[in-house]
């Protein structure tokens, strides 16, 4: 399953409670070979200021699953995400 942006996703928190994100962006960061999503919370209205979450994601083996999420946990990873993430976001902007 390709992910597009809009398209909603539901991910369970440590205590198993769901929460409904939105996608924002996916992309591919080509110093890691890695692929990404940005998301933020669904129901976060469109003039407030809120959190982007962002991880590392790969499309799941299993009929199951749809995709698994890894959370970014060097400072190293975090500023390449960050930077096309910002360029993302100001291209946007602009458009």
């Amino acid at each position: 399953m390709a992910l597009e942006e809009n398209e909603r996703i539901i991910i369970p928190d440590e205590n198993g409670e769901e929460h409904l994100f939105e996608v924002l962006y996916t992309f591919d960061v080509e110093e890691n070979n890695q692929t990404y999503i940005a998301l933020v919370p669904a129901e976060a209205e469109d003039d407030e200021e809120v959190e982007v979450y962002a991880f590392r994601y790969e499309e799941a083996e299993s009929e199951e699953d749809d995709l698994a999420l890894f959370p970014i946990e060097s400072d190293e990873e975090w500023e390449m995400v960050e930077e096309v993430l910002n360029t993302l976001i100001e291209e946007d902007e602009l458009s």
